[in-house]
């Protein structure tokens, strides 16, 4: 793990580099069901990772492994319940306003499954927490599912649970970090 080395970079430079591909492979590994080559496969990734990549201000670290992509963070200071831009997330300005208040900066962090439990994503979120810190804001958020395999990691990663929203399928964790 000590060979692994995290940049920060913009989605542009990431393009650049030819390494689009494997945080795109990262991503639709995690995530919770496959999806094929499509257009919902399209939105979903839009959604959940493309709109960081293609906005010049949201923060992108990457984990490499000498050329590979082993892991990424993507995240934004926006506060997901007033911005415009997450407007098709309607559970942020319904639901998590206070929290998002409290937590402003929304982030997402995927690794490649050879590459979990060695401190690698803490290192990640640590990373973005001082970028989050030195933002002026007082904290960071992610969402996830309860009984989802991350909760426990952001639980020892000084998350909180700071919010849930019952949906169809499940109930739905705001998660919180002061920094």
């Amino acid at each position: 793990m000590q060979r692994v080395r995290i940049e920060r970079m913009s989605g542009r430079e990431a393009a650049a580099r030819g390494l689009i591909a494997g945080i795109e492979a990262i991503f639709f590994a995690t995530a919770a069901r496959p999806y094929p080559e499509g257009p919902e496969r399209d939105a979903f990734l839009e959604k959940w990772l493309g709109r960081f990549l293609a906005a010049p201000d949201d923060v992108l670290l990457v984990a490499l492994d000498g050329d590979q992509v082993v892991g990424y963070l993507v995240g934004t200071f926006e506060n997901a319940a007033v911005s415009p831009r997450f407007r098709d997330m309607p559970h942020f300005r319904e639901n998590f306003v206070r929290q998002c208040a409290l937590y402003p900066a929304h982030l997402h962090i995927n690794l490649h499954a050879e590459y979990r439990s060695a401190g690698l994503g803490a290192r990640m979120l640590d990373i973005f927490a001082g970028l989050v810190a030195e933002a002026g804001l007082p904290g960071m958020h992610v969402t996830t599912g309860r009984g989802m395999r991350n909760v426990g990691f952001y639980l020892r990663c000084g998350f909180v649970e700071a919010g849930s929203l019952e949906r169809a399928g499940g109930v739905m964790l705001f998660l919180g970090r002061r920094v």
